[in-house]
């Protein structure tokens, strides 16, 4: 158990935590470096599986943030977005009183045979889990901003060793 977690830990120091004291050392703002992963981060959760890189990619590029950073944020929030899609899912039909995404096969087998149906029923729980995690975003991504912003002032004597 001890090996596999330092292994992992070495994995996370080395994709996560490494690229982003290298930004630090290339003169990205703690600020700015905040903004993207948390920014990256929040799109990286959203429920439209197989948008999020070139979405964060776009609002990097449109808000002048670290494209590498919020590309770290995104591609590190994976697994939670997948954690997340079916309770954001849920919410949504919830908060909109649509009846819930089916889960059973009893339930699904007849939609299938009517696919039409079943993709507008499909883009309706995504539009709805969509607003959900928009709200939620808002909300998230200043909050992990300024709480990252903090850590990575703090980070910046170990990404410029020469001025501690």
């Amino acid at each position: 158990m001890q090996v596999k977690l330092e292994q992992d830990r070495s994995w996370v120091w080395r994709k996560i935590f490494l690229p982003v004291l290298g930004l630090l050392r290339m003169g990205v703002t703690p600020e700015r470096l905040a903004w993207s992963i948390s920014l990256g981060i929040a799109i990286g959760i959203n429920p439209l599986i197989g948008s999020t890189t070139v979405l964060s990619l776009l609002m990097a590029f449109v808000l002048r943030l670290s494209v590498p950073a919020s590309q770290v944020g995104t591609h590190s929030a994976y697994p939670v977005q997948l954690l997340l899609f079916l309770p954001l899912v849920h919410v949504g039909a919830v908060l909109f009183g649509t009846k819930p995404i089916p889960l059973s096969r009893a339930e699904i087998v007849p939609l299938a045979r009517h696919p039409w149906e079943l993709t507008k029923m499909l883009w309706m729980w995504e539009w709805h889990a969509l607003v959900v995690w928009a709200v939620v975003a808002v909300i998230f991504t200043p909050a992990l901003a300024l709480l990252l912003g903090r850590v990575l002032r703090q980070a910046m004597p170990a990404a410029h060793p020469s001025e501690a």
